[in-house]
């Protein structure tokens, strides 16, 4: 009597922002046992350490703007992957489902039949701003946050609902920095509203740079900013000046992290 086959399971795991130690207890836990993982680039090499030894770690290279496989490719292979029994960790930055195209996984292994579970992470979102010292809601500055997207397929953001969020935190942003501050303006956002560009936040040579709305995307072309990179504009930028011991806290890129930075392909 042959046994009957039973599929594996895919986990769809948010990384978080980038610094392992901002890793759930849940995410390490299910890397301990995974037979397979499936990452993107911008994941820390020391997080995939939490994967045991003989796990198939399998690159899939996704990053902001575009994708070295296609997310059909990536799709089919959680799939095989489950049907051969395995427990397999999709692992992701951020949050799986903020930007990070985890409700499309989660879609096709749904209509494959395939038992998934979705294991939230620390959005970059709230963590890179907070890393930077730029808190994006404060009493009495700003009561509301709007998390956007400066990438959009088929259709252009909507800049007039974007160009009035109290703090507007946009993913992104690095390729487009120029067109997406213009648009803010042009849409009537004040061009000397602060803002902030927050590259690879959390990241051991994580920088930020400051400038009005108007002249960041000319400050980060200067810096020659990489990815990943969040925009932040709203009147909470100003507030970091204030959070001096915050600020210094965070050391000046070394020479070993630079080595790092370019290892994690953020250069």
């Amino acid at each position: 009597m042959s046994k009957q086959h039973v599929n594996g399971k895919v986990y769809l795991v948010g990384a978080g922002p980038g610094d392992p130690s901002l890793l759930t207890l849940r995410a390490a836990q299910l890397l301990a046992v995974a037979d397979a993982v499936v990452y993107d680039r911008l994941i820390h090499p020391a997080v995939l350490k939490h994967a045991r030894a003989r796990a198939r770690l399998l690159f899939v290279g996704k990053e902001g703007g575009g994708e070295s496989v296609p997310q059909e490719e990536i799709n089919s292979l959680l799939i095989s992957q489950a049907r051969l029994g395995r427990s397999v960790v999709r692992l992701k930055g951020g949050d799986p489902f903020v930007f990070g195209r985890g409700a499309e996984e989660a879609l096709a292994l749904e209509a494959a039949g395939i038992s998934y579970e979705v294991v939230p992470g620390v959005s970059s979102g709230l963590a890179a701003p907070a890393a930077a010292a730029i808190p994006v809601t404060h009493r009495g500055v700003s009561g509301s946050v709007t998390f956007a997207t400066g990438h959009r397929a088929g259709k252009a953001p909507d800049w007039a609902h974007l160009a009035g969020a109290e703090t507007l935190v946009l993913f992104m942003a690095g390729s487009r920095l120029e067109e997406a501050t213009l648009a803010l303006i042009a849409a009537g956002r004040a061009p000397n509203t602060p803002a902030a560009i927050v590259e690879a936040g959390t990241w051991e040579h994580q920088r930020v740079i400051e400038a009005p709305l108007a002249a960041i995307a000319s400050r980060a072309r200067e810096a020659s900013v990489g990815s990943p990179a969040l925009l932040v504009v709203g009147e909470v930028v100003s507030l970091r000046s204030q959070l001096r011991s915050l600020v210094e806290s965070r050391s000046v890129v070394s020479e070993r992290e630079r080595f790092l930075k370019a290892e994690a392909g953020h250069e």
